[in-house]
């Protein structure tokens, strides 16, 4: 206790000499124990010195919102059972949460939140679905501090008011810090009970210290910290008094901060899970909650005109519901409508056609028949039974041995029938092509590249961890959707048959031009990959 608390002394009086000095220098006077200072101003500060630990406030001098709320909407509504309840009563109760003040409205937030969830369901949540809402309130200024921070001599420990579980494999995989300090929940059972442990200040310094597996005198001696209020210094992060320095942004100066573009992430964001296609604002959520009724009736007055009509009148009446697809040319290289009916009329005898799509969701195929407005198979993977029996054309299953796949699909081929195929194995949300499994290129000696991409505006239409079974209902709630399609030149792959060309190449070309007419990265990542990282299987699903 005497050693713990003479260290203690020893930070302050460092802190106090370090501000006498500041003041003198300056010739101003201040009644805080900190500075104020723009972001600008921040990373040239930062940039003239050199601090063995660099400690940064996550919702200070990262986030450019200052509310926390979307995030535990989004744990709420994903993170197990009843999620449309507790997210319903999470927002019912938020006015009340901003009377309680900032402390004891947050606990209370915490509690809504996380009290009876499975512990298991949290880390997937704060893996597979929350880094893709929090990159996207990521500012520029906060990536830019951040990589000065990584790039200069030693260590950078972020720190943040919401629980480690939300936040640290986020901080961890995508903005690649090493250090990652938060709020710990008390588990019982396996569930969390809705309680926070207890963040004393000598808690904190003894986890900080074991991290860094140094003494309190260097941590006091040697850290850079940004925070956003002298309040949250002094009330939510009592190892203040053990830094150096404290430089805080300045509250104006954050609200005009810019999002980081994609182009400027530590990581790219390929792949993520969860239905919520917007930021959960109370506003937002308060939208959704009362459109949910709406939408469901009007999801089944969708799925039945899709059903009951013909392409020629479905189409104009869906479209009078918000629901829309568009067909996109690039110049002569595209295959048009006609070009392919008129085949298709004077080769009744000859081999069917293999069209090759990227996969964005399991309509993909169906909006490939509207364009054309003629019937195909779409062969795939895994497919609930479920989406089979809602699905107006044919659907095939493939069984995953290459020789039977093959087999099916040349049949099907070589009756005269057109097949869509997509050979990413998987539906990808972001604008990346997973890599091309090159069976197609074998079963036929020509291919019609097709870049298709879908635009909705509430729920995403497809899941890794969810129940695959409702994925065309989330589609047709949104309010709104537009599917685009793009046919292509045609693509000679007769060359494989005979081995002048290797089959994984020539899946790489045809990757390549759907890449390019669609503007996304083409990547060699599959199905394997996804599936275990957002949800720690092989993706296969079952026939019920």
């Amino acid at each position: 206790m005497a050693n713990k608390r003479s260290t203690t002394n020893l930070a302050q009086k460092l802190l106090r000499a370090f501000l006498q000095h500041s003041s003198t220098s300056t010739n101003t006077s201040t009644s805080t124990s900190s500075r104020k200072t723009n972001a600008h101003s921040t990373n040239s500060k930062f940039s003239h010195k050199c601090y063995k630990t660099k400690v940064i406030d996550v919702e200070g001098c990262l986030l450019k919102s200052c509310s926390t709320f979307p995030y535990f909407m989004v744990v709420a509504l994903e993170a197990g059972g009843g999620g449309l309840l507790r997210g319903l009563l999470l927002l019912l109760s938020y006015p009340f949460i901003c009377l309680l003040g900032n402390e004891i409205g947050f606990k209370f937030m915490v509690m809504l939140t996380f009290c009876g969830l499975r512990k298991e369901s949290l880390v997937r949540v704060g893996r597979a679905i929350l880094p893709k809402h929090l990159l996207e309130d990521v500012s520029l200024q906060g990536f830019e501090m951040l990589k000065k921070m990584e790039n200069g001599h030693g260590r950078v420990i972020c720190v943040s008011r919401m629980p480690r579980v939300m936040i640290e494999a986020f901080l961890r995989e995508y903005l690649e810090v090493e250090y990652v300090l938060g709020r710990e929940l008390k588990v019982l059972g396996g569930f969390y009970t809705g309680f926070m442990q207890g963040g004393e200040e000598g808690e904190k310094v003894l986890e900080l210290k074991e991290v860094l597996k140094d003494c309190s005198y260097e941590i006091s001696a040697s850290a850079f910290v940004g925070f956003s209020s002298s309040t949250f210094v002094k009330s939510q992060f009592p190892l203040s008094s053990y830094c150096k320095e404290i430089l805080l942004v300045d509250k104006e100066e954050k609200k005009r901060w810019q999002a980081s573009p994609r182009e400027r992430y530590p990581k790219p964001l390929i792949f993520h899970d969860g239905r919520l296609a917007f930021r959960p604002t109370p506003l937002n959520t308060l939208f959704m909650f009362l459109w949910l009724p709406l939408g469901f009736i009007l999801a089944l007055l969708r799925l039945t005109v899709s059903l009951s009509l013909p392409y020629k009148l479905s189409t104009p009446v869906l479209a009078m519901t918000n629901m829309k697809w568009r067909l996109l040319g690039s110049g002569e290289k595209t295959i048009t409508i006609s070009e392919y009916q008129y085949h298709h009329s004077k080769t009744t005898n000859k081999r069917g056609r293999l069209f090759v799509c990227n996969h964005r969701t399991l309509i993909d195929p169906i909006y490939i028949s509207v364009a054309i407005n003629r019937p195909v198979h779409a062969v795939s993977y895994s497919l609930s039974r479920v989406s089979e029996i809602l699905s107006p054309i044919s659907t095939v299953r493939l069984t995953r041995n290459r020789n039977k796949d093959a087999t099916i699909m040349g049949q099907l081929l070589d009756r005269g029938e057109s097949v869509v195929v997509c050979p990413e194995g998987t539906t990808c949300r972001e604008p990346y092509l997973l890599r091309f499994s090159p069976l197609f290129t074998e079963l036929s000696d020509e291919v019609v590249p097709v870049a298709v991409n879908v635009r909705t505006s509430m729920f995403y239409a497809t899941t890794a961890g969810g129940w695959k079974c409702f994925d065309p209902l989330y589609y047709l709630m949104n309010p709104s959707m537009c599917y685009e399609v793009q046919f292509l030149e045609k693509i000679d792959t007769s060359d494989v048959k005979v081995r002048w060309y290797s089959s994984t190449d020539m899946a790489n070309q045809v990757q390549h031009e759907i890449g390019k007419a669609l503007g996304f990265k083409c990547t060699m990542l599959t199905r394997k990959d996804k599936y275990m990282m957002l949800a720690g299987n092989d993706g296969i699903v079952g026939k019920s």
